[in-house]
């Protein structure tokens, strides 16, 4: 970039175009309708866990940086973390808690009549996406996973959220 008294005697010149041309064009592609958007795979349906450095055990086994999937055993005793669906370790779980309030409010009557109708408009709207060749519109999760180190006990705290279930693993150094 020219700064100074140069910028001025620069506008002047006859070959520099103070503003791009218009219509800006980026060749004809919408956003969103690359190969890479149209073709790859949804998101996962577990939240995502981030480990920035290694994680050895006392056996020799070690957890790699990198991003993982975090999933909750049903029995809900064992946290599995996954890469590309392969199990990797298994955490144990040693608190689970479930939001009871959700559990009201979905069975209150005036709500399910809203909820009811939401599906309705929800259906028609996924039979229109289907005939235009578009997927359909799904429900949004909070889905959240997270990694802390405790110094004093020397292990690692893994929290897991999804929905309105929450979990607690640690994994020890």
């Amino acid at each position: 970039m020219l700064e100074g008294a140069f910028t001025d005697y620069t506008w002047m010149h006859q070959n520099i175009r103070p503003y791009p041309p218009s219509p800006q064009e980026t060749s004809g592609l919408e956003l969103g309708s690359d190969a890479i958007y149209r073709y790859a795979l949804r998101e996962s349906d577990y939240p995502t866990l981030t480990i920035v450095e290694p994680i050895y055990d006392g056996s020799g086994n070690v957890i790699r940086p990198g991003h993982y999937e975090l999933a909750l055993s049903i029995e809900r005793t064992f946290l599995i973390l996954m890469q590309s669906k392969e199990p990797v370790a298994i955490i144990p779980v040693f608190k689970v808690e479930e939001d009871d309030s959700e559990k009201d409010r979905l069975n209150d009557r005036e709500n399910k009549r809203r909820l009811k109708k939401e599906a309705k408009e929800k259906a028609k709207t996924n039979a229109q996406r289907a005939k235009a060749g578009m997927p359909p519109v799904q429900d949004y999760v909070n889905m959240e996973a997270s990694i802390e180190y405790n110094e004093k006990g020397d292990y690692f705290i893994v929290k897991y959220e999804r929905g309105t279930i929450r979990a607690w693993g640690a994994i020890k150094k």
